[in-house]
């Protein structure tokens, strides 16, 4: 998410050999191969697929699950022109935990920004909230941590937020504001939203381009506008060390119609 810098790990090798028995690392690649010939299928370009500590992510920072990459091919194709995913949170999730792990909180500027991300959501008087751990929840999210500077998430299934955003231990060394900026965009992308310039990655990060808008959905929220800017969003692809971590005008449209 960082312009220049890599944002995911690969602790196991981009193939599964080492990372556990035999018999689990063939079953993870089949699952993982299905996965990919899923996307495919879905319009994702090769090049924009990836295997990383055993997952397969999609535009560097979304994880797809098998699930997931079903409910791709079952949904209908819009390319309309802030985006979200065909699969959002459903009506019976109306408070999200999220739970840092001891690994998380080891380090104070991540869990400071998760706090502050947490009050980002609350502030607009979403039907969903968060809070950080505790009980009487209707979703769990489990924030973990990652290395490099960056983070990763996935999208949506079954009506249920991803469960997972891994935030990457780098980010210790960037400001209060850089950390709430990409844990609030992690926890985005867990809710349903894609990068607001999916359709050209160069506009916030200085190279890349199409993410793809098909199967997973790149669907205009109504309201908001239907290209990105620097700094026009926080669910931009890359991020920049002098992020405020606040909501944009366009970030507040989009999360007010989805939710």
């Amino acid at each position: 998410m960082f312009k220049g810098a890599a944002v995911l790990a690969v602790s196991c090798g981009a193939v599964l050999a080492g990372c556990g028995t035999d018999g689990q690392a063939e079953s993870k690649d089949a699952e993982n191969e299905q996965i990919i010939s899923n996307l495919v299928e879905a319009g994702f370009p090769e090049n924009d697929i990836m295997v990383a500590d055993g997952n397969v992510y999609v535009g560097l920072d979304a994880h797809v699950t098998l699930e997931a990459s079903q409910e791709m091919l079952q949904s209908p194709v819009e390319t309309q022109e802030q985006y979200r995913t065909t699969n959002t949170v459903g009506t019976s999730v109306t408070r999200i935990c999220v739970n840092p792990t001891s690994s998380f909180n080891s380090y104070s500027r991540l869990s400071a920004g998760l706090d502050a991300a947490i009050a980002n959501y609350n502030s607009l008087g979403l039907r969903i909230t968060f809070q950080r751990g505790g009980s009487g929840c209707t979703a769990n999210i489990t924030a973990t941590t990652m290395s490099g500077a960056g983070g990763s998430a996935g999208f949506p299934s079954g009506g249920r937020p991803y469960g997972t955003i891994n935030i990457g231990t780098g980010l210790q060394s960037y400001s209060a504001d850089v950390n709430e900026h990409v844990i609030t965009h992690e926890l985005g992308h867990a809710i349903g939203f894609r990068h607001s310039d999916y359709y050209n990655r160069n506009i916030s990060c200085g190279s890349g381009g199409s993410e793809g808008t098909a199967g997973v959905g790149a669907i205009l929220i109504p309201g908001t506008p239907s290209t990105a800017t620097v700094g026009g969003s926080i669910m931009n692809s890359c991020f920049r060390s002098s992020e405020t971590g606040e909501w944009t005008s366009s970030d507040r449209t989009a999360l007010n119609y989805l939710y």
